[in-house]
């Protein structure tokens, strides 16, 4: 329990490249993301969470201020 605290934490703190980190940051911490892998295993596919990612990373990605 300690580690998956740990590992939240961790990812909260990196810097969003874009929109699909953005995402992914919201849909772990409430349940979504979880819900989503556990019906996609049953169902014996993957979830494409990892590729929508990327995908919106690239379309809209985040400026970095300087």
């Amino acid at each position: 329990m300690f580690q998956k605290i740990k590992s939240n934490q961790m990812q909260q703190q990196e810097k969003s490249k874009g929109l699909g980190d953005t995402i992914e940051k919201i849909t772990t911490v409430t349940g979504i993301k979880k819900v989503v892998e556990t019906v996609a295993k049953a169902a014996g596919k993957d979830c494409g969470c990892k590729a929508r990612k990327e995908a919106l990373n690239r379309v809209f990605p985040y400026q970095d201020k300087k």
